[in-house]
């Protein structure tokens, strides 16, 4: 037996330890042989089901549980104690036939051997799987742990009784889940997703053919990430509400169906967003083009429902003059950032080939507006870096605004109707003469326009023209030209002239 030195200091550390931990002495015959174990130290903090605690103390475990002696248990702790190795049982079924305490209890038991003894941890699993699973049966719940990296899939047993399917055959698929999904709620599926990619967590209700009926499930989801942001998985708590929506009332029924078209209309956002910013990255530079500094800026709105089709073009021709143009396509979200990418890409192939007239390329964006059944505006010109002339048309848009030695204004307007309003219109473009130092602005009208408060144009014109006389006024310009607008995209081109 170990001495009383040793015993003391066991003793005080476990009574600290906030666990089911006892330290065992073996009880040995004259002939060696165990015989029984002596409680040495005990946790102070955790009782047995006796409640006994420290209690337990000195005392023999053949008299403080009876049934385990000869058992599997006991065998193990024979076991541990004769090799040194490490023990292990779990789900250990304890039986009591006593009045007063719990007939039978389960627990996971781990024994090391420490001292000359053996240190016994066990934590008690039939009353937290009873709350879980009472609490999963109350609330009609379960819960999923879906793995990113390895694609594997835990659940409860909760889901399994929502999604009345046998355990041993596993969870339910990525595939399988969709195809019991109605093919009505998968846009719901594609907003959880997207508001998971955003930080959010997500909380919507689709439903689910199981069996022969459709159950509504509402599900409550969030994604887990590492310390440098990469998802690793989702954890999601799954409720059967199929009797409250057979039971709720018209105006329940129209309030969820708001929520839930606000929350596709956000994830429709995020999907337009994401495919503005790959069709037209925004760079983080001044573009260095010849005769020109361009500085392109682009802001979403503040409302974050809306998602416009703005865009932009800046590229240096085959013959070394530039291209410079700024649209919009009428509407928002993924409609209007489609109709965007049609016309941007349509007028690089254009340009590709040689056509390099603005009243020209407006003449076939025009047409192809009227095809594709949308309405748009832009402004095209063409900068020759040697003559610094600029060939500029438009289409039902705002005209690009030039400052020069501390004086902007609008340049005279060209006639030029709306994109896709008549597909016989015709464009014609002016060849204004710039200068070095010069500042040309073209700009979408989420800049300039507000539904409510002054209007913004001479502001803009202000800052332009301080900027255009001096040079340490384009911070301030700058900041004019992000600030976003509340309801609709901006999209500016800032050009400065060598």
């Amino acid at each position: 037996m170990a001495d009383a030195d040793v015993a003391r200091v066991v003793r005080e550390m476990l009574s600290v330890i906030p666990a089911g931990c006892s330290w065992l002495l073996p009880v040995t015959s004259e002939d060696g042989t165990v015989t029984d174990f002596l409680v040495a130290a005990a946790g102070g903090t955790a009782d047995d089901i006796y409640h006994r605690g420290a209690r337990r103390i000195d005392e023999l475990l053949s008299e403080l549980y009876p049934s385990i002696v000869g058992g599997e248990l006991w065998q193990i702790y024979l076991e541990v104690l004769r090799t040194g190795e490490p023990g292990k049982i779990a789900d250990f079924r304890y039986d009591e036939k006593k009045s007063g305490v719990v007939a039978h209890s389960l627990f996971d038991v781990t024994v090391h051997r420490v001292l000359g003894g053996l240190l016994v941890w066990w934590q008690r699993l039939d009353e937290d799987r009873r709350r879980a699973h009472n609490t999963e049966l109350l609330g009609s719940l379960g819960w999923s742990e879906y793995d990113l990296t390895t694609g594997a899939t835990e659940w409860s047993p909760g889901m399994y009784r929502i999604f009345e399917r046998d355990p041993a055959l596993g969870p339910l698929s990525r595939t399988e889940q969709a195809t019991a999904m109605l093919s009505e709620d998968r846009g719901l599926s594609e907003t959880a997703w997207q508001t998971l990619d955003s930080g959010a967590a997500s909380d919507v209700t689709v439903r689910f053919r199981v069996g022969s009926a459709v159950k509504h499930l509402r599900v409550l989801s969030d994604l887990v990430s590492d310390a440098t942001g990469q998802p690793l998985k989702i954890n999601a708590v799954v409720q059967d509400v199929t009797a409250r929506e057979d039971s709720r009332t018209a105006i329940d029924r129209l309030r969820d169906q708001l929520r839930s078209r606000e929350m596709t209309a956000l994830a429709e956002h995020r999907l337009a967003a994401q495919l503005q910013h790959m069709i037209q990255p925004v760079p983080r530079e001044p573009l260095p083009l010849p005769g020109l500094s361009v500085l392109v800026n682009y802001l979403p709105a503040e409302n974050t429902i809306q998602v416009g089709g703005d865009w932009y073009h800046a590229e240096e021709l085959a013959d070394g003059r530039v291209m410079l143009a700024v649209g919009d396509v009428a509407g928002h979200g993924l409609g209007a950032a489609n109709g965007m990418a049609h016309l941007r890409f349509a007028l690089i192939a254009w340009l590709s080939i040689g056509v390099h007239d603005p009243a020209v390329l407006l003449g076939h964006l025009n047409r192809l507006c009227g095809k594709l059944r949308l309405t748009g505006t832009a402004v095209l010109g063409v900068f020759d870096p040697v003559s610094r002339s600029l060939v500029w048309g438009r289409a039902g848009h705002a005209a690009p605004l030039l400052a020069r030695d501390g004086r902007a204004e609008p340049l005279p307007l060209t006639e030029g109707m709306l994109l896709g309003a008549d597909e016989r219109a015709t464009y014609s473009t002016l060849s204004p003469q710039l200068a070095r130092g010069d500042l040309l602005l073209l700009y979408t009208d989420g800049l300039v326009e507000r539904r409510s408060g002054p209007p913004l144009l001479p502001e803009v014109l202000d800052r332009l023209a301080s900027a255009s006389h001096d040079p340490a006024e384009m911070a301030a310009l700058v900041v004019r030209l992000t600030r976003p607008s509340p309801g609709d995209d901006t999209c500016t081109l800032l050009v400065a002239v060598d």
